[in-house]
C-alpha cells in the first residue's frame, strides 16, 4: 500500500507499432534509429524497431513520445539494488 502509492506512474501506450507515449522516464540512456534504452521508473527499457526518433522529450515531467516501427520492447532489469549500470551491460553483452 505505501510503496506503491508513493511511487511515481509508469505507462507505455503504442498506437500501431508506430507510435508509444511512455511516462514514468527517469533518464534517456541512449537511442538512436534502432533502439532506444530509456531508465524508467520500472527499471531500464529497451525498445527496438526501424526508423526510430525522438517526437518529444520532457524529463521534467517524465515522458517521452517516440515513432518509427517497433518490432520489440522489453524490460532488461528491474528492482536491483547497487551499481544497476553494470548489470545491465553486463546483460546486454553477454
Amino acid at each position: 500500500m505505501s510503496d506503491q502509492h508513493k511511487r511515481p506512474r509508469h505507462e507505455v501506450v503504442m498506437i500501431n507499432r508506430r507510435s508509444l507515449a511512455i511516462s514514468g522516464v527517469k533518464k534517456v540512456e541512449s537511442f538512436d534509429s534502432e533502439e532506444f534504452l530509456l531508465e524508467t521508473e520500472s527499471g531500464f527499457l529497451s525498445i527496438r524497431g526501424q526508423n526510430l526518433h525522438m517526437k518529444n522529450l520532457s524529463l521534467e515531467t517524465g515522458e517521452v513520445a517516440i515513432e518509427g516501427l517497433v518490432h520489440d520492447m522489453g524490460y532488461l532489469e528491474q528492482g536491483q539494488t547497487g551499481d544497476r549500470s553494470k548489470g545491465f551491460f553486463g546483460k546486454l553483452f553477454k
